[in-house]
């Protein structure tokens, strides 16, 4: 996501050090070290830490341990540290220029894409009104069909829901709304805040209202909500860089860059752990699918770990794709 995520746990993270294994660990997991996992602060990476650790510790022997982490300060710390050796769901464009330091310095690196379809951001509308309104299939249909989402507040203009204040989406969504001159028809409303927007999808989709407005996925609103992306140009990477400042001159439409969430590995497991290293690389779920997981915690108010079983529970044939047959039976051995 293009918003800045803040430290909660660096000098936890900076504190470990590899620790103690048994020697039947070392053999099944290729190191006696302790293999540590960043637990970010959002749902999808939390729940993908906990399934990271299991697989780990019940497929592979391996004391593996969670530590807490975010997006800015757990890549940091995998550069300069060497720990946590794991973080699930890296977004590399939130740090960028961290990411490319260590990749010319062989710090980390990406073992896979952890969603198929990478990261989506864009304009969403609830799935019930995609399908009553099929001459609304782009951003570029939403100027003719303003009144589709007028408000009793102002009946005279649609309403776009835009990204909240701080976030970098929000300078996008602003470039994006001049791009298609949208101010003529449309009033860009702020929603204050990530859960002021998720509160605002909600209550219309209650409604059974009409409603757009910026969103990413994978995410539980997107499962949750059965939200359909609009559809957007291929991205065009000069005319995006430019939707991204906030003086960009003359705003073009162009698609939203796809975002790249990486499993970010540090170097070192490669070499003990190649078993590991090969799990990691394979370790990727359906943005349509986690999104449903995700809404199944946000509904069941689960925790991390809650949701991470649900999903080895009730998704064997993705996950078991990822381990040899006999740590798939270990790990559906402890469940």
């Amino acid at each position: 996501m293009t918003f800045t995520l803040r430290n909660t746990g660096l000098a936890a993270i900076a504190a470990l050090s590899i620790g103690g294994a048994t020697t039947a660990q070392a053999a099944d997991c290729g190191t006696a070290g302790t293999v540590t996992i960043a637990e970010m602060t959002w749902l999808s990476a939390a729940s993908l830490a906990h399934v990271a650790q299991h697989v780990l510790a019940s497929g592979y022997g391996c004391d593996a341990q969670l530590v807490p982490g975010d997006t800015v300060p757990t890549a940091t710390s995998m550069l300069t540290r060497g720990q946590p050796n794991i973080a699930p769901e890296l977004w590399v464009s939130t740090v960028q220029s961290i990411w490319d330091d260590a990749q010319a310095k062989g710090a980390f690196y990406k073992a896979g894409d952890i969603f198929a379809n990478g990261g989506e951001e864009g304009w969403w509308v609830p799935d019930y009104v995609a399908a009553a309104h099929p001459e609304l299939k782009s951003i570029e249909d939403l100027k003719a069909n303003w009144a589709l989402f007028a408000e009793a507040a102002d009946p005279t203009r649609g309403r776009l829901y835009g990204c909240p204040p701080g976030w970098g989406c929000e300078i996008i969504t602003n470039n994006l709304f001049k791009a298609l001159n949208l101010g003529e028809t449309y009033e860009l409303f702020s929603p204050g805040s990530g859960e002021n927007l998720k509160a605002s999808i909600a209550r219309a989709v209650a409604q059974k209202e009409p409603i757009v407005g910026y969103y990413w996925g994978p995410s539980d609103v997107i499962g949750k909500y059965h939200m359909v992306r609009l559809g957007m140009p291929e991205s065009d990477p000069a005319k995006f860089t430019c939707l991204t400042q906030t003086d960009c001159a003359d705003p073009q439409v162009t698609g939203w860059a796809k975002g790249q969430i990486a499993v970010a590995v540090t170097a070192d497991i490669k070499d003990s752990a190649p078993d590991v290293a090969e799990f990691l690389s394979k370790m990727q779920v359906p943005n349509d699918l986690i999104s449903q997981v995700l809404a199944w915690g946000d509904d069941n108010k689960a925790t991390p770990e809650e949701v991470a079983m649900y999903f080895l529970k009730t998704h064997e044939a993705v996950w078991s794709a990822w381990v040899p047959a006999d740590v798939a039976d270990k790990i559906r051995a402890s469940l």
